[in-house]
């Protein structure tokens, strides 16, 4: 009705009339009209996915596609077995993806109940009926309403204030600043760029939280009409992630290979052999042996056994399946400051004097101050600096005093009562039993507190003290000439050294009974500054450590002022926060995109970020060739967030922020993203593992079998062997799933890269087609003469066996998994390799070896074969220390 940019340029009494309200807030019945006319204060749906449109997305990836069109072909040429084996792959794999996503979005839906949904409204039955103030739902909250805002409670819509006594809201949600903002309900005529509205000091904005103070205001703007809904706007399309690039690039690779080999299959025999489409089936079996048929099965169990892993036992939830391999991959992690390294609240580093000495006196005057007016001005909850300046208070105080809020200040009235005078070995403790006269609240025009005391004894004299921002405090302070601007230069070098400052100053004045009011808060005698700094997250040094080990850099991304930022990553002992460690944002925008990639490689801590900055870092790393986490809770990060490879964000984030990540962690805790990321890359080691033995043992047959097709007078496998050799091969490497990785595999990022996919199957494969044309020599060795090798069922039973030993002995000696020094068990794969030996090898001499075209073997053929199977163990040991990454 009135937007907020507008507002900022109104008067309290003009906006009131533009939304047709008044102080006393709407009538019962205006309400009503107004929600039909304006809607409901919600933000712009997210309708949950159904079960079947997510089937069909999952239906999309390059290797479901290539399975359905090897389906298709399979069933044009009448080879219904292999086209129903692979329609039953593809549904496995699209059932278990969409199961886990559907969890995932059920949960978050869990979340979303467990955001609070009331706000504090002033109604009126009828309309010379006095106000009164109920709890109403936010939804039914229409432009015109009168709300009241106290401490903890959630902004319910865009607001302009009418009243506010010591005001102060938290808007990291909205623009990254971790420090609580100063609101007041004067009247500021003029109007202010829409960019700057968030500084305008009279409206509050849905999103932020109340941290101070109390304040009524008339809402201004509800719904998709606030500035939290335009966040939906914000979060564009996402391009391809880490795990897109990969499986498209090894899709092509495979797509490739495929389309070229049933043509030179059927040309080769054509032009040889002179056979036609009757060896169409057998090019086709050859295409669907190349293909990693159990690649979407492996991969979404995989993922799916690792997330539902982390859900239950670190509670992160991951909403998209292949976020999970991102994770595995990111080698960069962005993050904000605040709530991650260091807590949401100061602490005290310490005092200085106007000689720039220790002062302790300065803690001893700020905390009567603090003090005494929490008790005075009965404010709900002391301003965060106040709560700084009384703990360090507190520390000398017995730990029974700590263990929450009431016994906390509890515990500072016994101190205050024991120590009335001053305490030995306690500097700064001496008179806090001062006893409270009257107080003036912290206000954020005139940016100071001041408590009045009477000392003891003091009958006759009342003692001003007050405490504030250091410009405001020394304006008002008797200096020698100078002296001012040699205090003012000090705090300016301890800010841009990353702290926060405060001055305390004194003043004495006969006792009197009149009230005190501001114009007292003069002549006063300086006495001292508190510098206060970030509190340090308790868990940040050791989850920065053992990211750091696993080979992953984090960025801090921030709105804070530089020196803040800089402090806290030295303090934790993140990169070089000095000189070129820092970049702000003003120097960001002078680079072009190919500088900040280059830049941002060897940057720390970007500061004094809005949204789109954040964003563009994290675009410029991923130019870099980076996979990038970024981790987020305000609506100020979503440009980033979707910027990103993957998207985190804590479960406390607001709404929308959650709805648009991809992984949702319990608490924003780095340790928790830790447990993600070796979550990620256990599962994304298993799936690297079966792709490099399933494709050079596939590609090695291939060449054997297009090979074996020139040289034999018949078809080296009937496309009937070649489909069960695979379904046992498949089932196999099923086990790859479950299998644990190998620790070094945990060190450091897992990103599937095609161009090395395609090096190591290519070198791999050529030693396993050598194995296997190895295998015509063996048969015409152990049946006396190569005229035996026209015995079709002895060479068709020999090759199925050598095919699936060797392909065992792939799967045994290519994993990255444990070893038999980590434990006695086989464990999954090697339980699974003696399965298919075994199959290998009792197959042929089964009753189902016949049905399938196969006979027994001569026991030398075994003898010779063992030979064969050892020089290519051999061969894979040498070639495995080369090619695979060791542990």
């Amino acid at each position: 009705m009135v937007p907020e940019a507008a507002a900022g340029g109104l008067t309290s009494l003009e906006v009131l009339r533009r939304v047709e309200s008044g102080p006393r807030g709407l009538t019962d019945a205006e309400a009503e009209r107004r929600v039909a006319r304006f809607g409901e204060n919600t933000l712009p749906d997210r309708r949950a996915v159904s079960w079947p449109r997510l089937f069909g997305r999952s239906l999309r990836d390059p290797f479901t596609a290539v399975l359905l069109c090897l389906g298709l072909v399979s069933a044009t040429v009448a080879s219904w077995g292999t086209a129903c084996v692979i329609l039953c792959l593809v549904v496995v794999s699209g059932v278990l993806r969409t199961s886990g996503e559907y969890r995932a979005d059920r949960s978050m839906a869990a979340l979303r109940a467990l955001v609070a949904t009331t706000a504090s409204v002033l109604r009126r039955a009828e309309r010379d009926d006095g106000p009164r103030e109920r709890e109403i739902p936010v939804e039914e909250l229409v432009p015109g309403d009168v709300v009241r805002l106290g401490p903890g409670d959630l902004v319910p819509a865009d607001v302009r204030l009418l009243r506010a006594s010591g005001l102060s809201v938290r808007q990291a949600a909205l623009t990254g600043e971790s420090a609580p903002v100063p609101k007041a309900a004067a009247d500021v005529p003029g109007t202010r760029r829409p960019e700057g509205v968030f500084e305008q000091p009279h409206l509050c904005f849905q999103g932020s939280s109340v941290a101070s103070g109390s304040g009524t205001a008339v809402v201004v703007a509800t719904g998709a009409r606030t500035r939290f809904a335009a966040a939906h706007g914000m979060a564009g399309r996402r391009g391809p992630s880490a795990f897109d690039r990969s499986v498209h690039g090894i899709s092509w690779v495979l797509i490739r290979f495929m389309l070229l080999t049933p043509p030179l299959v059927l040309m080769a025999n054509a032009a040889l052999r002179g056979r036609g489409l009757e060896t169409l089936p057998f090019a086709v079996a050859v295409a669907v042996g190349l293909t990693p048929e159990m690649l979407p099965v492996i991969v979404t169990t995989c993922l799916a056994r690792g997330a539902s892993l982390l859900a239950r036992t670190h509670g992160v939830i991951v909403r998209r399946l292949p976020a999970l391999h991102d994770l595995g991959a990111v080698d960069v992690l962005c993050l904000d400051k605040t709530g991650t390294l260091t807590e949401d609240r100061p602490v005290l580093d310490r005092t200085l004097g106007a000689d720039g000495r220790a002062a302790p006196e300065a803690l001893h005057w700020a905390a009567v101050n603090s003090w005494w007016t929490l008790q005075l001005a009965e404010l709900p909850a002391p301003d965060p600096l106040d709560d700084a300046v009384l703990d360090a208070v507190l520390d000398a105080v017995p730990d029974a005093g700590r263990e929450d809020e009431a016994m906390r200040y509890e515990a500072m009235r016994y101190e205050a009562m024991r120590y009335g005078g001053a305490r030995s070995g306690g500097p700064g403790y001496e008179g806090l039993g001062y006893e409270g006269v009257a107080a003036l609240p912290f206000d954020p025009v005139r940016r100071l507190a001041t408590a009045v005391v009477r000392g003891p004894g003091g009958l006759g004299t009342h003692t001003l003290v007050v405490k504030g921002a250091v410009e405001a405090v020394l304006e008002r302070c008797v200096l020698e000439d100078g002296e001012r601007e040699r205090l003012l230069d000090l705090a300016a070098r301890e800010a841009d050294g990353g702290l926060r400052l405060l001055a305390v100053a004194t003043a004495e004045r006969p006792a009197r009974t009149r009230a005190y009011t501001p114009a007292d808060e003069r002549g006063l005698t300086f006495r001292g500054f508190l510098t206060l700094r970030d509190a340090l997250a308790p868990t940040a040094a050791t989850a920065l450590r053992d990211l750091a080990e696993s080979g992953i850099t984090v960025k801090i991304l921030t709105g804070d002022h530089p020196g803040t930022a800089a402090r806290a990553c030295r303090e934790l002992g993140i990169g070089e926060a000095e000189g070129g460690g820092v970049l702000t944002a003003d120097r960001v925008d002078t680079l072009t995109d190919a500088e900040l990639a280059q830049t941002a490689r060897h940057t720390t801590v970007f500061a004094r970020c809005t949204p789109e900055h954040k964003a563009r870092i994290t675009e410029a790393l991923r130019a870099g060739g980076h996979t990038t986490g970024f981790l987020g809770d305000g609506v100020n990060d979503l440009p980033a967030l979707r910027a990103a490879d993957v998207g985190i964000a804590p479960r406390a984030a607001v709404d929308v922020v959650r709805e648009s990540a991809d992984v949702v962690l319990a608490d924003k805790d780095l340790t928790a993203i830790g447990h993600a990321v070796r979550a990620g890359r256990h599962s994304s080691g298993n799936i690297a593992t079966y792709l490099r033995v399933t494709l050079s043992s596939n590609l090695g047959n291939v060449i054997a079998m297009l090979s074996a097709g020139l040289l034999l007078p018949f078809l080296p496998m009937l496309p009937a062997q070649v489909l069960v050799q695979n379904l046992c091969f498949d089932a196999a490497q099923l086990a790859f799933a479950y299998e644990r990785p190998h620790p070094a595999v945990l060190r450091r990022p897992t990103e599937l890269r095609p161009r090395a996919f395609l090096r190591f199957i290519t070198g791999f494969g050529a030693l396993n087609a050598l194995a296997d044309l190895a295998t015509f020599l063996v048969l015409a060795l152990a049946l006396h003469g190569t005229g035996a090798v026209d015995d079709q069922a002895v060479f068709h039973s020999g090759w199925f066996t050598e095919n699936l030993l060797t392909q065992a002995l792939v799967m045994l000696l290519l994993r990255t998994g444990r070893r038999r020094a980590e434990g006695r068990t086989p464990g999954p794969v090697g339980w699974s390799v003696a399965a298919l030996a075994a199959v290998g090898l009792l197959l042929p001499l089964s009753p189902l070896g016949p049905l399938l075209g196969m006979t027994a073997l001569p026991g030398l053929y075994y003898l010779l074969l063992a030979v064969v199977l050892g020089l290519y163990a051999a061969a894979l040991g040498v070639l495995r220390r080369r090619w695979v990454p060791q542990p």
